[in-house]
């Protein structure tokens, strides 16, 4: 690649691009480390792409996209890189594809982890605002790790109505400021997902599913009962009605689990995944502007 210009790494391909930026696959040229480079190359959104990296920086948890470091040049030559790990797996979005629903052991078990990443942000002052199957990725021996921060924000910080309509809290489409009661509302939508086989609200419309997020009756009815308490909790329309934090729904999820499928839940949810693989070979993915870039 010609147009390389990101010291200490080797590019060895281009795995994707989009409108401000494209994603490379490289190694380290200390060690021979392979990463995932996402280099920008419109320089009107470098301040967004350096916060991005500011707080992919401050989250440390084994259930989130690492960042191994950020580059950037002096003045405005050269662009700037967030270095990546490599992770391989599958996105839950293809595998609920694939599969459908899942029992509910094996979304308990997703569901948890998926707590797990947003805990270790929030304590670390930062909401993802984009929690979706598409950017949860499940690797080939079952670990699960949020990615793409790229419409993260702070706690408390003013944020534009930006996200995933499916799955945005009514505070996000109203504009309000960051907070994890909103990251509890969207992972709590991708819990609704993953027990049935369809979004909470689904909406033909972007103001028809505005209007069901905000004023809707939280459709628990599919949902095995023991666990409806929990749908009713993550998608209350006001944040003061969800958990105080994720901590507290992870305590609640993990009895409530227990309650329902016996002390042994998490075995038979990793059994669930065992019995019914989805078949085809695991792609290493990245998010870029928008889009998944695939490396074979």
């Amino acid at each position: 690649m010609d147009d390389w210009d990101v010291p200490g790494y080797t590019a060895v391909r281009e795995l994707g691009a989009g409108a401000f930026g494209r994603v490379v696959l490289a190694t380290r040229n200390a060690d021979g480390r392979r990463v995932a480079v996402k280099c920008l190359t419109d320089a009107g959104h470098r301040e967004e792409f350096a916060e991005e990296a500011r707080l992919l920086e401050a989250v440390r948890s084994r259930h989130v996209v690492r960042l191994v470091e950020y580059i950037d040049h002096a003045g405005d030559v050269g662009s700037p890189a967030i270095v990546m790990e490599l992770l391989s797996g599958r996105t839950l979005k293809e595998v609920l594809a694939a599969r459908g629903a899942l029992r509910p052991e094996a979304a308990l078990m997703l569901f948890r982890a998926i707590l797990r990443g947003l805990s270790d942000a929030h304590r670390a002052g930062v909401v993802h605002r984009d929690c979706k199957p598409s950017n949860v990725l499940i690797g080939e021996r079952g670990s699960v790790t949020l990615v793409d921060f790229g419409v993260a924000g702070r706690v408390g910080e003013e944020a534009a109505s930006i996200g995933t309509p499916a799955y945005m809290p009514p505070e996000q489409w109203q504009g309000m400021p960051a907070s994890p009661a909103g990251d509890l509302y969207a992972a709590t939508a991708v819990l609704f997902e993953c027990l049935t086989g369809h979004r909470p609200y689904e909406g033909r419309y972007l103001m028809h599913l505005a209007a069901q997020h905000l004023h809707a009756p939280v459709p628990d009815e599919e949902v095995p009962e023991p666990l409806r308490h929990l749908i009713r909790w993550g998608l209350a329309k006001l944040p003061e009605d969800r958990p105080r934090d994720a901590a507290d729904f992870l305590a609640e999820t993990e009895s409530a689990a227990r309650r329902a499928y016996g002390r042994f839940w998490e075995r038979k949810g990793r059994a669930a995944f065992a019995d019914a693989p989805v078949r085809g070979r695991l792609r290493t993915r990245f998010f870029l502007n928008g889009h998944w870039a695939l490396a074979a």
